[in-house]
């Protein structure tokens, strides 16, 4: 078994393999580290909160705090996992069967399946492979792990469940009132009354919602694997254009919408080519063949940059946007200008 410890795998110093999988394990890290940085700039559920501010200055204030909340999710997270695993492999293992704590036993009359020891050499030493841990218990262990009561577990479990089901409300208002609003009301039916709006808005979240519903209930692949394709979507699709769009008065509608499509389409393409249950889905019969080793996970590193380039090409291709809309993204930049007039 590798260290534990180890931070990619393989070895830089071994053989032409093993420097191969060093290289490829690290690429794949990075790539992955990208996606969710740059994704977390465009989720939609969370711009969607940043609307309920009064101005373009609070608004910054909220983006730095959520910014620095977020970072601490982010960093407290792959810190818990370590701190978890450090408190196996060094204080679990080697335990004596009749000396091990207390929520061992506790965790494992919740579920065996989440949890399970036992002595398959008979020699009353718990060893590495005598026991079962499932990836779901970590979170909800680890403060009985850390010594505090086990109603703090109960808590912790409130708590994902609480934000799981923010961000689902998030998402399901942002796709419905984008399909009322920008889709219908902005391109089908512009004489459309409020009333009409507002319920279209509703049928569509339930739309949506059962949609979401059973593709889940598909179980195309793990939470890992899906929640780091949404992030590579919402990067490939909304962050070009919102950079662009706030930092380059020449960026045009079309290119803003081509480019969208364009990284969309880049990203999901190289998914339904790599990822197995896409493959199956789309029929896809031919090696799965990886750009530069990158797993389908982090398809949207490929998206984002040719979302860039089609938008500046198509915007400097295209009549530049009207005067007023210029003066509205210098605004929007500097909040203390006053808008001119036509």
């Amino acid at each position: 078994m590798p260290p534990h410890a180890q931070v990619y795998a393989g070895d830089p110093n071994g053989d032409a393999k093993a420097q191969k999988a060093f290289d490829v394990s690290r690429r794949n890290f990075l790539a992955l580290v990208f996606c969710l940085m740059v994704g977390t700039a465009a989720l939609p559920h969370i711009l969607m909160r940043y609307y309920t501010t009064p101005s373009v200055r609070e608004a910054r204030q909220s983006v730095a705090w959520s910014l620095f909340f977020i970072f601490l999710l982010y960093f407290t997270a792959p810190a818990l996992a370590v701190l978890v695993k450090y408190e196996v492999f060094n204080v679990l293992i080697g335990t004596p069967f009749d000396k091990l704590p207390a929520w061992i036993t506790n965790w494992a009359a919740v579920d065996p399946a989440l949890l399970s020891v036992s002595d398959v050499n008979k020699d009353g030493i718990l060893q590495l492979g005598e026991m079962k841990i499932g990836g779901d218990i970590i979170v909800l262990a680890t403060p009985e792990i850390g010594g505090l009561p086990y109603v703090i577990s109960g808590m912790v479990a409130a708590g994902g469940l609480a934000a799981a089901l923010s961000t689902a409300d998030g998402l399901l208002l942002t796709i419905a009132n984008a399909l009322s609003h920008d889709l219908y009301y902005k391109m089908i039916d512009p004489n459309a009354s409020t009333a009409r709006r507002v319920t279209l808005s509703k049928a569509l979240l339930v739309v949506v919602a059962l949609l979401a519903a059973y593709v889940a209930s598909q179980k195309p692949a793990d939470i890992l694997f899906l929640v780091s394709a949404a992030f590579s979507f919402a990067a490939a699709a909304f962050f070009p254009a919102l950079v662009l769009g706030v930092f380059w008065k020449r960026a045009s509608k079309w290119g803003a919408t081509l480019g969208m499509i364009a990284g969309l389409g880049t990203t999901f393409y190289y998914m339904a080519t790599t990822q197995a249950w896409l493959r199956g889905l789309f029929g896809v019969t031919g090696p799965v063949q990886l750009w530069w080793d990158i797993q389908p996970i982090s398809a949207g590193l490929f998206g984002v940059p040719i979302g860039f380039a089609v938008i500046i090409i198509v915007s400097l291709l295209t009549p530049a946007p009207k005067r007023e809309t210029q003066e509205l993204v210098e605004h929007v930049r500097y909040p203390n200008l006053q808008l001119g007039k036509a």
